[in-house]
């Protein structure tokens, strides 16, 4: 089995515009795609979010569908997609719309990722409802519905707990049939692996190998209850990829990312796939083992480091 590869892109969430001018920023995004692109990498992702972490500050951070847009009409072969849109912040009938158009503007190219959203001082910082996880849960589940419903009927009709539809039009419909893939994100397991087996095309999880083995077990029980294909499904990984040269090369890199994101560099050393070149592309493949079909990349050094170059290997291999 292949594995595709996507990367995402600098947008500010996580810092990765700090010290670039907001005068050069935009060129940064756009070029820094069209590098991903030429990589020949399979995909180019975004955030949904709309202010930096892990503190929220003043520096720039660029809105998910606007880039979606943006996107579609700076590039000309790579997918388009987000980890993951936050279903609370846009009305599900609203972002189906717009989900449909992009994925006509772009000629195909989109992966419709969407999760019950997490970030709660976001969402009170932006005068959103921030009710309990279950609640958001339900409201993610009517929000999957609404999407199925309105890319694939002519006037469909949905009356929810929380959401609902009377004849939404929704022209023009999506190239791809029945609809861009869907991507059910987070990783509960009790109700949002069910919700995936329920719904989804693919299912995306920040875990190490041992825990990707285990959400893959638990999906596939719940597969079994709800009479679905496990094998239908794609099973990918989201998570930091940072590539040393050397143990040198690899510290002095981690000790610059830890001076503008103040996380400490150990948590860093942490992370399943950064390390020196032959230790990542072990982890990868045994990902790879467990039935990874997808590795989703947040490249931390895309805009000024060689982690991009490096993990491009694997696209043509």
């Amino acid at each position: 089995m292949d594995m595709k590869i996507g990367a995402f892109i600098p947008q500010g969430w996580r810092m990765d515009l700090n010290g670039i001018d907001i005068n050069n920023q935009w060129s940064t995004i756009i070029d820094t795609a069209q590098k991903i692109e030429n990589l020949n990498y399979e995909s180019i992702w975004v955030y949904d979010h709309f202010h930096t972490v892990p503190t929220p500050t003043q520096d720039p951070t660029y809105e998910c569908w606007t880039l979606m847009s943006a996107l579609s009409q700076n590039t000309s072969r790579v997918r388009l997609g987000q980890m993951c849109t936050c279903n609370s912040y846009r009305n599900p009938a609203y972002l189906t719309k717009v989900a449909s158009n992009i994925d006509v503007m772009s000629n195909g190219r989109l992966e419709y990722a969407i999760g019950a959203g997490w970030y709660d001082h976001e969402y009170k910082a932006f005068g959103y409802d921030y009710p309990s996880a279950g609640v958001r849960l339900k409201m993610l589940e009517e929000s999957l519905i609404i999407y199925k419903l309105m890319t694939t009927e002519v006037a469909p009709v949905f009356s929810g707990e929380y959401y609902s539809i009377d004849g939404a039009i929704n022209q023009p419909k999506p190239l791809q049939k029945p609809y861009p893939p869907l991507w059910v994100c987070g990783g509960g397991e009790k109700v949002t692996l069910k919700l995936l087996a329920k719904y989804g095309d693919y299912g995306n999880w920040d875990v190490d190998v041992d825990g990707f083995k285990s959400k893959s077990e638990i999906l596939q029980k719940h597969c079994e209850d709800v009479g679905r294909n496990y094998t239908e499904i794609g099973r990918t990984l989201h998570t930091n990829v940072l590539i040393g040269n050397n143990g040198k090369d690899l510290d002095s890199k981690i000790s610059k990312l830890s001076s503008y994101t103040s996380i400490p560099k150990d948590i860093y050393y942490e992370k399943p796939l950064i390390g020196l070149k032959n230790e990542v592309f072990e982890t990868i493949n045994a990902y790879k083992n467990e039935g990874c079909s997808y590795l989703i990349a947040y490249i931390p050094d895309i805009v000024w480091g060689d982690t991009v170059d490096i993990l491009s290997e694997l696209n043509s291999s």
